[in-house]
């Protein structure tokens, strides 16, 4: 039996605080060779403090990181951040403007210039800047200066790479492909990849796996796949797309609402729960128009709303509903071609097994 691979980056239990304010508490994690893993999370919830502690600029209060199974922080104590082979990428590019494309690469370099030489040669035609070495940074675009920054953090061959929102500052037409690109190149390399950012849509596009934090924690980690499809609270719903919310109580194992009553097995009778469903799974009825057969279980009961405001998005619309029996606001998404203007009545349903239900004792379950 093959024995387990060691992680390339292992954070145990780290800690780090301010003015006895906890910014990251007890995160832990691994990050194994060729892997992508994401930090995401709103501002403030200690995803670059996390990112600074393993680079080695920021000492923890407590805990452990390991880099191939060696220790390399503990105790407050930790090799400099020179020594821990970790390739560091920032939102701001940090060239020297003063050194040419080439001297940037070679910074961080050691050992005879010929063999340095044919490195930053091997790593700008790896990055397509094979014919720029002479240029300095002011003479670079945006998405030039990034592919820079990429080939010096690989210029030392590290087996981490940490990155900080590092494609922000580029415009949406260059982002996804140099996104793409760095991330082939850091696979090919065998980097374990720490990215860090706020962008939902990022983090799915470019991690094998997300660490959702908040308040300095990780609430929920996982494939991306898994943490949208099985979101452990209303809240990591909620950080992925708008929501809608449902309130009621349980009764026998039902929770009555303007929908129809919903499955809620599992949680105790006079428990509240939180019935939550993205605005694509809201349906309009057209056919029913609110008459017809009376509602199975199956298909829930449809109910009038009005449509306060309807915004084109490219692929679909977004429409907002002022719903007569609670004057809530309900968001349903819809294909492009339809437009309705406000004022309009129409009838809403909802999808059952795409319902998440979140009862206020912090269990959570799936509707089926």
């Amino acid at each position: 039996m093959p024995e387990p691979t060691v992680p390339r980056l292992e954070i145990s239990k780290l800690t780090r605080r301010y003015g006895g304010r906890a910014v990251v508490e007890d995160l832990s994690l691994s990050v194994p060779p060729g892997q992508v893993t994401c930090l995401l999370g709103p501002s403030g919830c200690g995803k670059s403090t996390t990112l600074r502690m393993v680079a080695g600029v920021e000492t923890p209060d407590a805990g452990e990181i390991r880099v191939d199974g060696a220790l390399i922080c503990a105790n407050g104590q930790g090799l400099p951040p020179e020594q821990r082979r970790i390739g560091l990428m920032f939102q701001d590019f940090a060239l020297f403007p003063h050194l040419s494309v080439a001297d940037n690469v070679a910074f961080g370099l050691s050992g005879a210039k010929d063999a340095q030489g044919r490195r930053v040669a091997e790593l700008l035609d790896r990055v397509g800047l094979g014919q720029y070495g002479a240029k300095y940074p002011h003479e670079l675009s945006g998405g030039e200066q990034q592919r820079v920054a990429l080939a010096r953090a690989l210029a030392p061959n590290p087996s981490i790479m940490l990155m900080d929102e590092p494609f922000s500052g580029l415009d949406n037409r260059l982002r996804d492909g140099i996104r793409d690109e760095t991330i082939d190149i850091l696979r090919e390399q065998g980097a374990a990849v720490l990215l860090v950012t706020h962008e939902p849509e990022e983090a799915m596009r470019m991690a094998d796996e997300i660490a959702l934090m908040r308040a300095g924690r990780i609430v929920q980690k996982g494939a991306p796949y898994n943490i949208y499809n099985a979101p452990v609270d209303r809240d990591c719903m909620a950080f992925f797309s708008d929501v809608n919310v449902l309130t009621g109580r349980v009764h026998g194992a039902l929770t009555e609402t303007a929908f129809g009553q919903f499955f809620t097995p599992g949680v105790p009778d006079g428990d509240e729960v939180e019935i939550v469903i993205r605005p694509q799974h809201i349906k309009i009825d057209f056919d029913r128009n609110g008459r017809g057969p009376n509602p199975t279980m199956a298909e829930g009961t449809a109910v009038r709303g009005v449509v306060q405001r309807a915004r084109f998005m490219g692929n679909e619309s977004l429409v907002e509903f002022r719903m007569d029996h609670d004057g809530s606001v309900m968001r349903a998404t819809v294909p492009n071609v339809f437009l309705p203007n406000p004022g309009n009545a129409l009838w809403l349903m909802i999808r059952r097994d795409k319902c998440f239900l979140f009862p206020k004792r912090d269990l959570q379950s799936r509707i089926e």
